[in-house]
């Protein structure tokens, strides 16, 4: 008996390695996902998208003008939440600064996965309890998975241009190709909230959540969107009313 996918209806496609599966997320996400909650596998994929972040994340901050711009960054997001850096602090951030790349990595290695599964256990609340969906967790989560294809991407663009230019940071967001914004103003705060990759990120989980659902792809992406831009604007004006009482 030919075996039907869960997702589509119909005889259920036929797996895909890992690399397969890494690469169709970006290029062709509509069948690979489709194969992805036929054949649900999780482990593989989250485990080469979290180390790619992470080595590529840490990579700029292993030559020292990238550690200095880490300290920068460091200074500026202190004092940008409302606090001080006076020398001493200055001087333990410096000495600290040296580890980087290690706590970097380390932080990936840790928070990636747990942020993946907090993802998967918020749209399985919506998609299963709320709106009376019936896929398993394991097909959510392998879909939340594997969509972290285009995040590692993200990493692997941001890392190399930042490592190139002694930078750190995502080198995607809106307030860095918008540089004649000022960048601590409430638009420019809003800009730097807004990643082109993280965007794709969101449309990409879109495109699977419609196929693992069997519903269409823009109401959700757009759901997610309004969601994510609303997260924005909090953001940038937290910033900005904490940058305006300094």
């Amino acid at each position: 008996m030919t075996p039907v996918s869960h997702a589509t209806g119909a005889a259920a496609p036929a797996p895909m390695s890992l690399p397969a599966r890494y690469v169709g997320v970006i290029t062709a996400p509509k069948a690979t996902f489709q194969s992805i909650a036929a054949h649900p596998r999780w482990l593989g994929i989250l485990v080469l998208t979290t180390v790619i972040a992470a080595l590529f994340s840490a990579l700029p901050t292993t030559t020292p003008e990238g550690q200095q711009a880490a300290l920068d960054q460091q200074v500026r997001q202190t004092e940008a939440w409302g606090g001080q850096v006076d020398d001493a602090g200055y001087e333990r951030m410096r000495k600290g600064v040296a580890y980087t790349p290690y706590i970097t990595v380390a932080f990936i290695v840790i928070i990636g996965p747990i942020f993946a599964l907090i993802i998967a256990g918020i749209l399985f609340a919506v998609f299963n309890a709320a709106m009376g969906g019936d896929a398993s967790f394991k097909q959510l989560f392998a879909v939340v998975a594997g969509a972290g294809a285009v995040s590692s991407l993200s990493a692997v663009f941001s890392g190399l241009i930042n490592y190139f230019r002694g930078a750190v940071g995502s080198a995607t967001t809106l307030g860095v190709l918008l540089p004649m914004v000022e960048e601590d103003s409430f638009v420019g705060r809003l800009m730097g909230a807004i990643d082109i990759f993280l965007i794709w990120w969101i449309v990409v989980l879109a495109i699977g959540l419609g196929v693992l659902y069997r519903r269409r792809t823009q109401p959700i992406a757009t759901s997610l969107l309004v969601v994510y831009g609303l997260i924005a604007v909090g953001i940038a004006a937290v910033m900005s009313g904490l940058g305006g009482s300094n």
